[in-house]
């Protein structure tokens, strides 16, 4: 039997399937009831009976429903019915980032500091009630008719008090090309983890592409953790100091180092887009894509890769610092105690 033109719940009548992903696909549909259009979302059948993947869908349902902002995608309600998990959110009639750059390859500092700024709104929200995004990647930043840009899918959200990104021993999952190093290492991501992703959207928003690849995902990771993200400036031509500085500041390898908050990265990317030249917005660049709904366009995938121990070369700038200060007074009581055993005479 079709899955459309079924009414899940008895409420939401199915109408047709707008994107696919590897937990689950999401319909738009229609809520009897209340008489609105919404995007419902189900869990993959084969995933009903692993108790992982339940966690996870209702873990985003929870995460998503407990916050209620323009610029994040709102839950509406959550539950099972004969055997399908199902998720039902607002329907947002527009497109993603991922469709914007297949489209237009990059796109303009000022479009990239209007959704900067929205998506760091998002995220000041989403973290001033406890909450960590941690798959922060242009497929889960969307962008409405009217321009308003979206941050959604937590579906590997946590509370800061439970962090931690392993879902088994030894492992880290999520989108390689945007872990924050800490994830990497296998150390709990907090509020500065999604700062750091998003100065990697940054970069690829400002450049059409990610600042590290690989022929794997390890050999990605490692890069995460090993290098540092290199000035936009340096890979197209038209970015301005200000923007190179502040993708420099979020993606700082100690996460001591990035913005304190979202909400202080979204006053140094203000600063940073004042005078920037005209260019055509969100709303404009969106409008010249199909509206399908939410669409994942080419969604880059979420894999599961072992931690990664940061090679001593590589250690953070705090980390340095606490080293060479370590090391100097090493140095300090040295010379003290070789002042004292041989420059100061002792009579007996």
């Amino acid at each position: 039997m079709s899955v459309i033109d079924s009414t899940i719940d008895g409420r939401y009548q199915i109408l047709t399937r707008i994107a696919s992903g590897g937990m689950g696909d999401v319909y738009r549909a229609q809520d009897v009831v209340l008489g609105r259009e919404v995007a419902l979302k189900t869990l993959h059948p084969q995933f009903a009976g692993d108790d992982g993947f339940v966690n996870r869908f209702r873990r985003e349902a929870r995460a998503s429903a407990i916050l209620s902002h323009r610029n994040i995608v709102a839950v509406h309600d959550w539950g099972s019915t004969d055997g399908t998990y199902f998720m039902v959110m607002e329907f947002i009639r527009g497109t993603n980032l991922r469709s914007l750059l297949t489209e237009h390859g990059r796109l303009e500092p000022a479009p990239v500091v209007e959704v900067a700024l929205q998506v760091m709104s998002a995220l000041d929200h989403a973290h001033a009630h406890g909450i960590v995004h941690r798959d922060i990647k242009p497929e889960n930043i969307l962008i409405d008719a009217d321009g308003t840009v979206k941050v959604a899918d937590f579906g590997l959200a946590r509370a800061f008090a439970d962090a931690s990104v392993s879902q088994v021993e030894g492992t880290v999952t999520g989108t390689v090309q945007y872990l924050g190093p800490e994830q990497i290492e296998g150390r709990p991501a907090g509020p500065r983890t999604d700062i750091y992703s998003f100065g990697i959207v940054m970069f690829e928003l400002l450049t059409g592409r990610p600042p590290f690849t690989g022929e794997t995902s390890l050999a990605i990771a490692y890069q995460h953790v090993s290098s540092r993200v290199p000035p936009p400036s340096t890979v197209v031509g038209g970015v301005p100091l200000a923007l190179d500085q502040a993708v420099a500041h979020a993606t700082e390898k100690d996460p001591a180092e990035r913005p304190e908050s979202a909400r202080s990265f979204r006053d140094e990317i203000a600063r940073a887009g004042v005078g920037l030249p005209p260019a055509l917005g969100v709303t404009e660049l969106a409008a010249q894509l199909p509206s399908t709904g939410i669409s994942p366009g080419q969604r880059v995938p979420t894999v599961t890769v072992p931690r990664i121990r940061p090679p001593r070369h590589a250690r953070t700038p705090r980390s340095r610092r606490i080293a060479a200060s370590a090391g100097a007074l090493a140095l300090i009581i040295l010379v003290g105690w070789a002042v004292w055993a041989f420059a100061i005479p002792r009579y007996e």
